[in-house]
């Protein structure tokens, strides 16, 4: 090396890192978030903090509900097909469904985005997904994080995090283990797909098949099988917010990771459990697919995906027929799967 080298001044750019592509990715992000804005919101993005009022939301005595996910290697399949646009809706979904079934309204969400090398189409595009996560939620994006960091990542990937905070008045955080018994109902939503759990399993039954994503999907023929496999998470919050607020409802499981047979039970209190016929509903095409092409077992596809149900709710049986019918006014599909039990 020359000594005009090694005296050559060095900056941030040489050493990976585009300060001017970051500030520019806060620029296309600026007007992203400004479409999330919510009451109580405030602050321009770009603070070092995002601010906001919960008495201007309309909350007496609340409760604050946090929750921070990702969309795990959900991921992978972004990367392979180039398509980036909605797992950033996948990323608000993980979390706002979460606080939800503690009976919170989700308010405002942050994001962390890591890559080796910012490109800001890519990244646009994510946080563009993100943005429309939080539209469907209710919530406001008030800000989060872009790091660059040259080594860390291969080129082309990134990671993903989210972090979301919800408030529920003191009355009504769920579970309401107190008034729970057996013979309360359970009532489940449908599921989009497989959301963003199991895809590590998802991964391997499509290297074992021998197919691209890039091919006509075996399940659904107006898809390849990329674009079936990354159909954005449902987020849950409209359907349910107004349900949870005139107790209604008396728990909620989310169905992520570890599927119905771990999240059912975590809405229970220690004398029930979760008694589920699972002949109730019929397995989605992409979950039929998926056991057969990976001669998966029925107990683990139970415990690995969510089989077609996104969110279970325990309700009074006396509510059961009216709580469907507001939700298929609405929209919404429901189902009854079980009831609870003595434990």
């Amino acid at each position: 090396m020359s000594g005009s080298d090694t005296n050559k001044p060095l900056t941030y750019r040489d050493a990976g890192v585009d300060i001017d592509a970051g500030e520019a990715l806060v620029d296309a992000i600026k007007p992203m978030a400004a479409s999330t804005r919510r009451a109580g919101a405030d602050g321009a993005l770009g603070g070092f903090g995002g601010l906001f009022d919960l008495k201007a939301a309309g909350f007496k005595d609340p409760v604050l509900v946090s929750g921070t996910d990702g969309v795990g290697t959900k991921l992978m399949l972004a990367f392979a097909t180039g398509r980036h646009e909605t797992i950033g809706v996948d990323l608000v979904a993980m979390c706002v469904n979460d606080v939800l079934a503690q009976g919170a309204e989700p308010l405002f969400f942050l994001d962390y985005f890591a890559t080796g090398k910012l490109e800001t189409g890519t990244a646009a595009k994510v946080i563009s997904g993100i943005a429309e996560g939080c539209r469907q939620a209710g919530c406001t994006l008030v800000g989060g994080e872009t790091a660059e960091m040259p080594g860390m990542y291969s080129a082309g990937h990134y990671d993903l995090a989210g972090f979301v905070v919800g408030a529920v008045e003191r009355t009504d955080v769920l579970p309401r283990v107190n008034d729970m018994k057996a013979g309360d109902v359970l009532v489940a939503l449908p599921s989009s797909g497989p959301h963003s759990n199991g895809y590590s399993l998802v991964r391997r039954i499509v290297e074992r098949t021998g197919l691209k994503w890039d091919d006509c999907c075996p399940f659904d023929e107006k898809l390849t099988l990329g674009e079936a496999l990354l159909a954005p998470t449902k987020i849950y919050v409209k359907s349910l917010l107004q349900l949870i607020r005139l107790k209604r409802i008396k728990g909620l499981a989310h169905i992520t990771g570890g599927g119905l047979t771990e999240n059912a039970p975590r809405m229970c209190p220690d004398h029930l459990v979760p008694k589920i016929d699972y002949n109730a509903w019929q397995l989605p095409p992409v979950f039929d697919w998926l056991q057969r092409a990976g001669s998966v077992s029925d107990e683990e596809m139970r415990r690995t995906f969510n089989c077609g149900v996104g969110m279970v709710m325990a309700v009074e049986p006396a509510v059961v027929e009216p709580l469907m019918e507001r939700l298929f006014n609405e929209g919404e599909a429901s189902l009854v799967i079980g009831e609870f039990a003595p434990q």
